[in-house]
C-alpha cells in the first residue's frame, strides 16, 4: 500500500469508496479559523477534503496558543490562514488549500462566490459579520434548492458561542431557531427580528447551553476587543473549541456520507 492510499485507508474502511470520492470532490469554505474553525479545517483535511478555502484576516497572537490549532510560540505574528495552510499541507500535500487573509463583510461578501461551494461553514466571532454571512449563505442555499436537482446543492453550518464553557457533554447540534441557552444565538435572532431580515433557509448550529463567568482579568497591554471586531474577549478552552470544530466537520462528513 502506498502512502497516498494509506492516508485515507481508515476513512475508506468506514465510509466506503463512493463516499470518499464525494469527500475528495467537495468544495468547502470556512469563515474564521480561530479556536473553532482551525480544528474544523484539520478534521476535514484528515478525513479527505481536498478543496478547502479558509478565510480570516487576523494574525496569531500569544493569547491564541491555549486553543487554536496552528497557534504556537513559533507562529506568533504569522497570518492565521497562512500558518494553518502550512499545517494542513503537512497532513495532505496534495490538498488544494486557498488561504484568504480577508475580513468577511458586506463590502467583501460577493468576492467569495459562495455559490461555487458545496459547504459553507461559519466560525466567525463578530456579531455583525456573522449575521451578514448567515443571511448571505442561507440565500445561496435557498436559491439552489429552488433550481432543483439540475444544480449541486449548497449546505451551511454555523458555530454559536464557544467561549465561557467547560463541560463538553453539553455541546449540541440544533436548528438555529431551536438553539437554547446561547447568548450569541439570542443576539442574532434579536438582530434579525429588529432589522426584519430573516435567514432564507434553516441551518444546523453547534452550541452549548452552558454559560460561565470570567473569573480573571485580561493581561496588561492586551489589544482591545474592538480591534478584532468583537464585543468582548471571554475565556475559552481548547477542549471546548476543538469539539465545536469537530462537530462542524462531522456535519459536513455526515452530509456527504448520506448522499
Amino acid at each position: 500500500m502506498s502512502n497516498d492510499d494509506a492516508l485515507l485507508s481508515r476513512t475508506q474502511r468506514l465510509l466506503g469508496d463512493e463516499t470518499v470520492s464525494r469527500i475528495q470532490q467537495a468544495k468547502v469554505i470556512i469563515f474564521g479559523v480561530g479556536g473553532v474553525g482551525s480544528w474544523c479545517a484539520e478534521s476535514l483535511v484528515r478525513t479527505g477534503i481536498q478543496h478547502l478555502t479558509i478565510v480570516d484576516s487576523d494574525k496569531v497572537s500569544a493569547t491564541n496558543v491555549n486553543r487554536q490549532l496552528m497557534a504556537t510560540t513559533e507562529t506568533i505574528g504569522s497570518v492565521k490562514v497562512d500558518a494553518l495552510k502550512e499545517r494542513l499541507l503537512l497532513i495532505n500535500p496534495e490538498a488544494e488549500i486557498n488561504a484568504l487573509p480577508t475580513i468577511y463583510s458586506e463590502e467583501t461578501a460577493e468576492s467569495f462566490h459562495l455559490e461555487d461551494y458545496d459547504y459553507i461553514i461559519d466560525a466567525i466571532d463578530s456579531l455583525t459579520a456573522k449575521a451578514q454571512l448567515i443571511l448571505h449563505a442561507t440565500r445561496i442555499v435557498a436559491e439552489k434548492k429552488q433550481v432543483g436537482n439540475g444544480k449541486q446543492q449548497t449546505f451551511f453550518f454555523s458555530s454559536m458561542g464557544a467561549a465561557l464553557k467547560l463541560d463538553a457533554t453539553r455541546i449540541q447540534v440544533a436548528e438555529f431557531w431551536k438553539v437554547q441557552g446561547c447568548p450569541l444565538a439570542r443576539a442574532l435572532r434579536n438582530k434579525f427580528k429588529k432589522n426584519r431580515t430573516m435567514p432564507s433557509a434553516k441551518f444546523q448550529c453547534v452550541f452549548s447551553d452552558e454559560l460561565l463567568e470570567n473569573k480573571g482579568t485580561g493581561i496588561p497591554g492586551d489589544s482591545s476587543p474592538e480591534a478584532f471586531h468583537k464585543v468582548a474577549f471571554n475565556g475559552s478552552l481548547a477542549h471546548i473549541t476543538a469539539i465545536f470544530g469537530f462537530q462542524l466537520a462531522g456535519l459536513v462528513i455526515g452530509s456527504l456520507s448520506k448522499k
